[in-house]
């Protein structure tokens, strides 16, 4: 201050000594004292790493965060970096639905850690899309919550009082501990929450001070999971659902979010051939076998006297459409006089701001319990409720349904003829050349996929070869959910495949780094139309209803060409093997095949296949 005073420079501080240095990095000789006063032997983190373990939480992904260092060093060199092994993500949204993706196909969830204030709302659409879908995870939010323990500056702007609100209204529960026996009793209460149906995100505050602070003496104890074993649909209403269901005349199945497992599969099959019902999957999950003569297309619905839907997000929809053209107008697609049942846990939580619970339809019998735990006292309620003079109208069912089954596989396959030498590639052409990479391998569709010919044209058996969509239809879920679903078929050494959409990977594109670089094996197909293709269908139909320019204007905002994206380079600046862009589809059956070389190998991979030139939409 003197010397500013006179005139003269401010003094610049020394260099740190080779002394101080040794000090700061604790490998100096210290005094008892100042051990006492300077080190921690154990750290509140170590106790919550205890705690993750305790749980078999398998991994845990994060973009590093100070709020959470305690945790993250107690991760590595407490724990082991082993059970939960740490995920390198660059992004909070691309964890959280890496670990969303993760879930669906291995059956429990992953943590998560999230940076304070701006890892949390980073995360925030994620989080969405996994609660529109009850896909359950473990958010550690991290935060200082003590002010006069803060440091100045970025600690207090990345800290708040309330740091899980951004989420709240699309999460189940949240806590934030004030002690280290809290944190403990409180993540394992949400684990058991996250799990219990319907499942869905929580979020636990993992305290700044709590993780850093020396547990000194403090007695602390690791509290056990009781896990919560399903719900089951009442007996009484599940007899009553099956005297309707035997009674009908064309009684249809209809499954969303239905099963957990293959066993949950095989139910379904044994309830659709017990009342030789054909089934409409919705792929919230993979429900039913495509390969089955009893699986149909929704068209069939119109024609249903009696259905019952299982876990079912929108009845309203099966039942009635919008159509959105020239003329917005609702229109009911089934019969008047049909009769709805209703089996699941939807309606057992629910929360009021976020509108993903659809619009109310009246069931006429509804049944609240998860529906693949009630599923097995449907069936044999179906066998007793079913007349022994039924056996020829069953068989005649049957019959009609496989012609009908061979006639719609037929039909598909002939119409996926259409343009098969096309250039762009046709998205029939792609899905089938896939299919032919992949056919005689263990194999998975990572997530949904915006080309539907994989449900028409290749053959789902398992329930692990689809595990549906975002739930919020969310952009930027697609690449690191087929990331966290791959991670989980690593184990199983399965070939995991997903198309990805070129608008949907530009949100997320660093997750291809996360996938090389804990080698996750993953074949990424682009579907790569260049535009933001739904936009441009949305912006005709606003033209054609105003009588305006349809082709031109919609191509305005909604298109990613001038530059067109090199995803084939991109992928490589991640560290992965690409090719393309690919327009001859002569190219994609030699390119898959070395990709699948990649894949197999144990490295992630992508094609870029080009659906777009000379500014041509297909």
């Amino acid at each position: 201050a003197a010397s500013q005073t006179q005139g003269g420079a401010a003094p610049r501080p020394a260099p740190p000594s080779a002394e101080q240095l040794e000090r700061d990095r604790g490998t100096d000789v210290y005094s008892d004292a100042e051990r006492d006063r300077y080190f921690v032997e154990r750290p509140g983190s170590d106790y919550m790493v205890d705690v993750l373990k305790s749980l078999n939480v398998e991994y845990i992904a994060a973009n590093p965060g100070s709020s959470f260092r305690g945790l993250h060093e107690s991760l590595v060199n407490h724990g082991g970096n082993r059970e939960p092994e740490l995920l390198t993500c660059l992004h909070e949204e691309q964890a959280v639905a890496l670990a969303h993706g993760y879930s669906k196909v291995a059956g429990r969830p992953m943590a998560v850690a999230c940076h304070g204030t701006v890892g949390i709302q980073h995360a925030a659409m994620a989080v969405y899309n996994a609660w529109c879908d009850r896909a359950p995870m473990v958010i550690l939010g991290g935060n200082h919550l003590d002010a006069a323990q803060r440091r100045t500056g970025v600690e207090w702007a990345h800290s708040a009082q309330d740091c899980v609100a951004p989420i709240r209204d699309f999460i189940k529960w949240d806590d934030a501990p004030v002690s280290l026996q809290h944190f403990g009793e409180s993540l394992v209460r949400a684990y058991k929450i996250a799990t219990t149906a319907p499942m869905g995100p929580v979020a636990v505050v993992a305290d700044g001070h709590l993780q850093e602070a020396d547990i000194g003496s403090e007695p602390l104890q690791v509290p056990s999971l009781s896990a919560t074993l399903a719900p089951r649909g009442d007996d009484n209403a599940v007899r009553e659902a099956a005297k309707l269901l035997a009674a009908a005349e064309a009684p249809v199945i209809i499954a969303d979010r239905y099963a957990h497992d293959q066993q949950g599969v095989q139910q379904l099959v044994a309830l659709a051939e017990a009342l030789q019902a054909p089934v409409v999957d919705l792929r919230g999950r993979m429900n039913f076998p495509n390969t089955h003569y009893l699986y149909q297309g929704r068209n069939i619905v119109a024609q249903a006297d009696v259905i019952i839907g299982l876990e079912l997000n929108d009845p309203w929809g099966q039942i009635n459409t919008v159509r959105d053209r020239v003329h917005r107008e609702a229109e009911r697609t089934a019969r008047p006089d049909v009769k709805l049942i209703t089996i699941g846990v939807g309606d057992l939580f629910y929360k009021s701001n976020y509108q993903n619970f659809q619009r109310y339809y009246g069931a006429d019998l509804s049944i609240a319990g998860d529906a693949q735990a009630t599923l097995p006292a449907l069936i044999e309620a179906v066998k007793r409720a079913q007349p022994r003079a039924s056996r020829s109208k069953l068989d005649a069912r049957a019959s009609r349904w496989r012609e009908a089954h061979a006639a719609r596989r037929n039909a598909l396959l002939d119409s996926a003829r259409y343009a098969w030498n096309a250039s762009p590639v046709s998205t029939a052409r792609l899905s089938m050349e896939v299919w032919n990479a992949i056919r005689d391998r263990d194999w998975a569709l990572a997530t949904e996929s915006f080309i539907t010919w994989p449900f028409d044209l290749w053959d789902f058996e398992r329930h692990y070869q689809h595990n549906g969509g975002s739930g919020g239809a969310g952009v930027g879920y697609s690449a690191p959910a087929s990331v966290g679903a791959a991670l989980a078929h690593r184990a199983a050494g399965r070939l995991t495949v997903g198309f990805q959409p070129d608008g949907d990977l530009l949100y997320v594109p660093g997750v291809l780094w996360t996938a090389a670089h804990h080698k996750i094996p993953l074949l990424s197909v682009m579907h790569n139309n260049r535009a933001y293709h739904m936009e441009v269908m949305h912006l005709q139909r606003m033209a054609a209803r105003r009588r305006r320019d349809v082709d031109g204007s919609a191509k305005i905002g909604t298109t990613l060409e001038d530059p067109y994206v090199d995803f084939a380079s991109l992928a490589k600046g991640f560290g992965v093997w690409s090719s393309g862009p690919i327009t001859d589809p002569a190219k994609l059956g030699p390119l898959l095949k070395e990709a699948v070389a990649v894949v197999e190998a144990g490295a992630p991979a992508l094609l870029d296949v080009a659906r777009l030139t000379s500014g041509v939409m297909l």
